[in-house]
């Protein structure tokens, strides 16, 4: 499958440090003047409002789109009758360079997986289906051709960088790794 821009998805068992990861991606890639989207998944339904909350409170009492506006932000929250696709979510993102990801283990072409050892010594995905396999497990690092520890956002980075964002590589090598 081929999108627009670039689309990277961690993944992991929870607890496995995904989303620290993923934090670290986003700082690392946006100081380099990268326009990043995010997208997480969720595979059960839940509110992504906080409860209580105005928003939160007109959805309930039957908005279909409940838009926040703010000076610098935001947020639009709309009911839908379908899970999106990962294409949809491309389209929906605008004028970003690329789009990460966490989750859709199912749909997305470019997976990272995390694999901690306290919580698992086995990954979710098929190593040969990985783009990049973060780990502490030294039997799982020696096993893929780009293994990163499971914090290593900076070496993930300028991997990322080299094979989906042409052009600024060399600077992100720079930065401490």
């Amino acid at each position: 499958m081929h999108f627009r821009i670039p689309v990277i998805s961690i993944v992991g068992r929870g607890g496995s440090g995904r989303t620290t990861l993923l934090e670290g991606l986003i700082s690392l890639l946006a100081a380099r003047g990268w326009r990043v989207a995010t997208a997480k998944h969720h595979v059960h339904e839940t509110d992504i409002d906080v409860p209580g909350k105005d928003t939160w409170r007109h959805e309930r009492a039957g908005a279909l789109v409940t838009m926040v506006s703010g000076p610098n932000r935001l947020g639009v929250f709309r009911r839908v009758d379908r899970e999106r696709t990962l294409a949809e979510l491309v389209d929906t993102a605008g004028d970003v360079d690329i789009l990460l990801t966490e989750g859709f283990r199912n749909s997305s072409p470019v997976l990272v997986e995390v694999v901690r050892a306290e919580r698992s010594t086995e990954p979710l995905c098929d190593l040969k289906d990985l783009f990049a396999v973060c780990t502490d497990v030294p039997a799982l690092a020696s096993e893929h051709s780009r293994s990163f520890g499971p914090n290593d956002a900076a070496g993930l980075a300028r991997v990322v960088e080299e094979e989906f964002l042409p052009g600024r590589a060399a600077d992100l090598g720079k930065e401490g790794s």
